[in-house]
């Protein structure tokens, strides 16, 4: 029960520093600019949004661009997961509330069970849901038509997505890491919001160390408020920031605990690579999505690591943070990584 209040609260938190509107929303400006054309399309001709799908790492913003969506066009919105959509009776209930224009949110769409997934494929096509009425020799359908709505998709792994879902998201929008100087006003964004003082080169360290995911900067945001309330006067500067975050265990790179003992794995125990993620996850004694997900993508993205067909590499520069010396056939080893072809490449 702690857990949950303590998930909870921290929910509210983050949901408190949302931006509310496309105005209010920093960063990913080419899908922002895209979004704007398709509302002011939409909003001209009087009609719902068709289907979007959003996808790319955690914490980029996939939800709070569903939820200024919904400002945007005026509409009420839905919010649900993958996971908590357990059989189709649970979207019966969500479908036939929804007024035309309303907006159902799905996070985490990857992991609807495959029963719901079907059944909702007739909702998003042709407005209208079947359900199964009786059993056995009396069992008789009953056909209801929904009101036109909008399904808004997230997901980190847009890979296991099935194709047929897939095919029916008419709009598709990748969100990627953001560069500093986007997470550099985040941060002040979200400090003004708290009432937290904050220097600009306080907020640069702490932009810096948040893997260019804005979830990740409001948190260490948060950290380093701790940090300096009770250590200090309350206000943040690039000393109190850099400080507060090496306590926590977070380095000049962003890197946290379990981001260096996955590339001290694979140099230590397996040579550098290369080596299956599920070796990876069983020696680390962690889950293999944690690793794909939250560990992965960042390091991927600025060269720490490689992906093979025959598993996960360190490159040059996971050996540099760590204050090693690369070994003589790295060369040879990256060689062979960019000659492999990534459509193979082990998941």
């Amino acid at each position: 029960m702690k857990e949950e209040r303590d998930n909870k609260h921290a929910d509210e938190y983050l949901q408190s520093l949302r931006p509310r509107t496309l105005d209010e929303y920093i960063g990913q400006e080419k899908v922002v600019e895209n979004l704007r054309i398709t509302l002011r399309a939409a909003k001209e001709r009087g009609e719902p949004l068709d289907h979007i799908l959003f996808y790319g790492p955690p914490g980029l913003g996939k939800t709070t661009l569903a939820y200024c969506i919904s400002t945007e066009m005026g509409a009420n919105i839905t919010a649900s997961s993958g996971p908590a959509l357990e059989r189709p009776a649970d979207l019966v209930g969500i479908l036939t509330n929804l007024k035309k224009g309303d907006i159902f949110f799905i996070d985490e769409i990857h992991r609807l069970p495959r029963i719901v997934e079907e059944f909702l494929y007739p909702a998003l096509e042709d407005y209208r849901i079947t359900i199964v009425i009786d059993k056995g020799p009396h069992a008789r359908t009953l056909s209801i038509s929904i009101s036109r709505f909008t399904l808004i998709g997230a997901t980190t792994r847009i890979g296991l997505l099935t194709a047929p879902l897939r095919e029916r998201f008419g709009i598709f929008h990748h969100l990627d890491f953001y560069p500093v100087q986007d997470l550099v006003e985040i941060v002040v964004r979200s400090s003004k919001l708290l009432n937290i003082g904050i220097d600009e080169g306080g907020a640069k360290v702490i932009a810096e160390r948040s893997r260019g995911t804005p979830r990740i900067a409001n948190r260490l945001l948060k950290r380093v408020r701790d940090y300096a309330q009770v250590k200090h006067d309350g206000n943040i500067t690039v000393d109190i920031a850099r400080d507060a975050l090496k306590m926590t265990g977070i380095d000049d790179l962003g890197l946290d605990g379990l981001d260096r003992r996955y590339l001290e794995v694979i140099i230590d125990n397996y040579s550098g690579g290369p080596v299956g993620i599920n070796a990876i996850a069983a020696t680390l004694n962690e889950e293999v999505d944690t690793l794909i997900d939250v560990v992965e993508p960042y390091m991927l993205k600025v060269g720490l690591i490689g992906r093979t067909s025959r598993g996960r590499i360190t490159l040059e520069g996971a050996y540099r943070h760590l204050g090693l010396e690369p070994p003589k056939e790295l060369e040879l080893q990256v060689d062979i990584f960019n000659s492999e072809d990534e459509g193979e490449e082990e998941q």
